[in-house]
């Protein structure tokens, strides 16, 4: 039996201008930190052209888990991490977790703006919490079964919304941000795609948020656009979005040293040497303290990633990247044609509205400047373009466009890319 999308909610923007606010609203609300104020952080995303903003609304542990009242989160311990982007989270707090997320709907919706609600939870969301009982919690659920309960809990955050009459701010709703990457994939067979092997465990989850929600659009989101395995994804979403990051140069950096393989792979004496400031700790010197070594298990970012963004120079890195772009520029731009392209056929032969809800090139160390200097700024300008000539109803300026990243400072390039998707100027 074909499927029937449920239709956009009429209210919602013609198009979405979307900043990516992650786990970070939660995560970062201390003193001096961007989400101290949440009010500040919308009156900031409105004045820099977005309407959108893209968040984990921690369902599973606040409808899931089993956990209730006030929780701490903060960093992952010492000075681990603090030089990666979206870890470097800098005091510990106190919330209450469902209290808290009201708190941002009412905001958003005082400011007009609507919220796509995803999880990150079976990814990193666990790693900040002041202790594992959150991620303890996650991993007791059998894989098989995680899709249909992030489902309810999404279900009850809607339901939650509803209750509160706070309906209108919610845009759509995802099960979980890049399936194809994270524990959500746990006891797959693994031999052919993660996209294709997890389509049926998907199905279910989207099948019980339906029976929940029958008029609130529901999808999952992809990692890149994975043209390989388009069958996979399922056949009963509501929105197509993807995640094209072409890394293209930055692949010299994460392949050629090895920062995502195993840390047998990881090349750190060639890192060392081309990469690293003076006096950075030995790569086996460099984890979280006594007692918080579980959180390198609740995120699925690897030791090398971070050891490496945590001491690299970022000078170093970013010449590194400026010296070699020039044999990458176009195959990267192709690649985002290609991806795009593909990525608005598919939603177009589906019947469903697309959206890019992260990119554009991947990702740097927290004080790297690739993406926001002369080269990345330029292809975000062109990826938004890209955007709206494909016919997206959403995209992004780029991942690192949010109140976390030191890229919010360029409120004149949010501002003109926004503008070229609005549709109100254009590009080359």
């Amino acid at each position: 039996m074909t499927y029937t999308p449920v239709p956009l909610p009429q209210h919602l923007p013609e198009r979405l201008t979307i900043t990516l606010w992650d786990f970070t609203w939660y995560t970062r609300t201390g003193p001096g930190e961007p989400f101290e104020d949440l009010d500040r952080a919308f009156a900031e995303a409105i004045d820099r052209g977005y309407n959108t903003i893209r968040i984990c609304a921690m369902p599973f542990l606040v409808f899931g888990s089993g956990l209730s009242g006030e929780m701490e989160f903060g960093p992952l311990g010492g000075e681990y991490a603090q030089g990666t982007r979206w870890y470097d989270v800098r005091h510990r707090t106190k919330l209450d977790p469902r209290a808290h997320l009201v708190l941002l709907l009412r905001a958003a919706q005082r400011h007009g703006v609507v919220v796509i609600l995803s999880s990150w939870e079976y990814q990193q969301s666990s790693a900040f919490a002041g202790d594992r009982r959150w991620f303890d919690a996650l991993m007791a659920v059998a894989p098989e079964d995680r899709p249909v309960r992030l489902a309810d809990a999404l279900a009850d955050c809607c339901e939650l919304a509803e209750a509160e009459g706070l309906a209108d701010v919610i845009a759509f709703v995802e099960l979980h941000n890049e399936v194809q990457g994270g524990y959500l994939t746990q006891g797959l067979p693994g031999q052919e795609s993660a996209v294709v092997e997890l389509r049926d465990r998907l199905e279910r989850g989207l099948t019980r948020f339906h029976e929940r929600r029958p008029e609130t659009p529901v999808t999952v989101n992809y990692a890149r656009v994975p043209l390989e395995a388009f069958r996979g994804i399922p056949g009963n979403i509501d929105v197509g979005i993807f995640h094209p990051y072409v890394y293209g140069v930055l692949d010299e950096i994460v392949e050629g040293y090895g920062l995502r393989s195993t840390d047998d792979g990881f090349d750190e004496e060639r890192a060392r040497t081309d990469l690293m400031r003076p006096g950075a700790p030995t790569f086996d010197q460099w984890r979280p303290p006594t007692g918080e070594e579980w959180r390198q298990q609740a995120t699925i970012v690897g030791k090398p990633e971070i050891y490496v963004h945590d001491w690299c120079d970022a000078e170093s890195w970013d010449r590194l990247l400026y010296e070699r772009y020039g044999e990458h520029r176009i195959a990267m731009r192709r690649t985002l044609e290609t991806w795009m392209g593909a990525a608005a056929d598919f939603c177009a032969g589906r019947g469903i509205p697309l959206v890019f809800g992260e990119g554009w090139i991947g990702y740097t160390p927290l004080q790297g400047n690739f993406e926001e200097g002369p080269v990345g700024a330029d292809f975000c300008r062109y990826a938004m373009h890209l955007s709206a000539q494909v016919g997206a109803w959403g995209t992004i300026v780029c991942s690192n466009a949010a109140p976390h990243h030191p890229m919010w400072g360029d409120a004149a390039l949010q501002r003109e890319c926004n503008e070229v998707f609005a549709g109100k100027s254009f590009a080359r």
